[in-house]
């Protein structure tokens, strides 16, 4: 304990020096920069940046590159607020209650509720990353690809209680987006699938093209059919932040978020986003009233914000001390270290104390910096509210576009948008809940990878994944809260049918 905090403190010498103390404050800046941005994302960031790496100094460069990693998970939620668009895919969860607190004249808690539930967090995960990387990247170890495989199906079932709507409507979105996911090239066999011979399908569609078209746009087209719902919102100075009961309902919800962010974090594949999806679950699987979730219920923006964030700083415990990164963005940082000569792994710490704790402690100043660029501009965000809308849409669907064209730079993918974008408008028409299908498309591949070469590695006995402790007992979890879902709706169903049958035959008696 004393070594860490000896180790620690050597390592704010460090992070402080003027060189190293630009780079985290560029990188924080230009992380909250890219995750307000939609479908620029820290991945993109990253690789853009990531030969220009090469020529400074890899203790520099790493915390550089981290301050845009959770820079750009801090300040996703911005834009889900303000303006029901996600700018990452952590973010899509907030718009749930973020957006419907912002129409209700409450932006400002919202966005307060997020900043300090994401620095909370923060704060936590890397108190953790520095007394427990090495013990708790060796228990990530357990998991392989059954367990992950049970790990997705949880998360998959999880989103039936992301809305008010029915389990059966939530799955059948959940299992829509799966079947979205399937498209493009099978990386096993190289064979196109559902492409219908579209050439520039066999990469798949894209997070983003759904994404944007959901939620941002679908939100446009609702609206503009509803005029008179489209008014003014005037917020007063008083009600920009949280109120006392705003803090005490985000109290629990903040910390069981965080420990459900730190452990996801530790895992290959989970992360951020999924990390977020099930800390709103578990909140409205124990909340007193769920109908409030979905509505503007503040613990639905701050539970999520702390669990993605809690994710995105645990996510550098297994590339730091075990070599394995737990995403893309960190297969960009591990490569950055490898180019520069540096292995990362158990021997990181003791071979090269300086970038480890370096990089730890410049976290702690990366992270109170987020906080000091995010507080104040909360009123500069809320003056978004007083823009008539006929300009704010304009903007929204400009960025939108510029978003899609720059993931990947094709001009079908604004073509395939406006598919999406008739699809969405049907299944809003329809009460469909569009987040579980946006879960489906980006767990979609995860599944599938996990599921064939666990069925490889077991020469195709499904049984693979009950005999497995920890995959056993996730299947058995999940089994436990499909029940708990479903058996209190067949019950209201069935008392409703009674009630009616027995409406019915008394009607006839009389």
């Amino acid at each position: 304990m004393m070594d860490a905090l000896q180790n620690l403190i050597n390592g704010f010498g460090i992070a402080l020096t003027l060189n190293n103390f630009l780079y985290c404050t560029a990188g924080a800046l230009l992380g909250t920069i890219v995750g307000i941005l939609p479908g620029i994302g820290p991945l993109t960031a990253i690789a853009i940046l990531l030969p220009i790496t090469f020529y400074i100094p890899i203790t520099s460069a790493l915390i550089m590159l981290a301050g845009i990693f959770y820079g750009a998970n801090h300040a996703g939620a911005t834009t889900s607020i303000m303006l029901n668009m996600p700018g990452e895919p952590s973010a899509i969860v907030i718009c749930l209650d973020g957006y419907p607190m912002a129409r209700q004249g409450r932006a400002g808690a919202a966005l307060c509720a997020a900043a300090l539930s994401s620095f909370f967090a923060g704060c936590v995960c890397i108190l953790i990353i520095t007394f427990f990387s090495p013990p708790l990247a060796k228990a990530g170890l357990l998991f392989q690809a059954p367990e992950y495989t049970a790990t997705v199906i949880l998360a998959l079932v999880g989103a039936s209680v992301l809305s008010t709507k029915s389990i059966m409507n939530t799955l059948g979105m959940a299992a829509l987006g799966l079947l979205i996911g399937t498209v493009g090239t099978d990386i096993a066999s190289g064979v196109p699938r559902f492409t219908f011979g579209e050439q520039r399908l066999s990469e798949g569609i894209g997070f983003v093209v759904v994404a944007m078209a959901l939620f941002a746009f679908v939100d446009i087209c609702y609206s503009l059919g509803s005029p008179e719902e489209r008014v003014q919102i005037k917020t007063k100075f008083r009600d920009l932040f949280p109120t006392r009961e705003d803090f005490n309902a985000c109290v629990m919800p903040v910390l069981r978020g965080t420990a459900l962010g730190a452990a996801f974090g530790l895992l290959p594949g989970t992360g951020p986003m999924i990390s977020s999806f099930c800390s709103y679950a578990v909140e409205k699987k124990l909340a007193k009233d769920p109908d409030r979730f979905g509505k503007g219920a503040i613990e639905g923006v701050a539970a999520p914000e702390a669990a993605a964030n809690a994710a995105a700083f645990t996510h550098f415990i297994p590339m730091l001390t075990l070599g394995i990164p737990a995403g893309a963005s960190m297969a960009l940082m591990l490569g950055a270290m490898i180019v520069q000569g540096v292995t990362p792994g158990p021997s990181l710490v003791t071979d090269h104390p300086d970038i480890f704790w370096g990089l730890v402690a410049s976290m702690w100043i990366g992270n109170l910096m987020l906080l000091v660029l995010n507080l104040p501009l909360v009123g500069i965000w809320l003056k978004l509210l007083e823009t008539p809308y006929r300009f704010i849409y304009p903007l929204i669907i400009i960025f939108c576009c510029i978003g899609v064209y720059a993931e990947r730079s094709q001009p079908f993918d604004l073509l395939l948008m406006c598919g999406v974008i008739v699809l969405g408008y049907v299944l809003e028409k329809l009460d469909c809940a569009p987040g579980p299908l946006v879960l489906g498309l980006v767990l979609g591949p995860l599944l599938e990878e996990n599921l064939r070469r666990s069925l490889l590695i077991s020469r195709g006995d499904p049984t693979v994944f009950l005999t497995r402790p920890i995959s056993g007992g996730i299947l058995l979890f999940t089994l436990l809260l499909l029940i708990a879902f479903t058996l209190p709706a067949f019950t209201r169903r069935k008392d409703s049918l009674i009630g009616t049958a027995t409406a019915h035959v008394g009607g006839e008696a009389d």
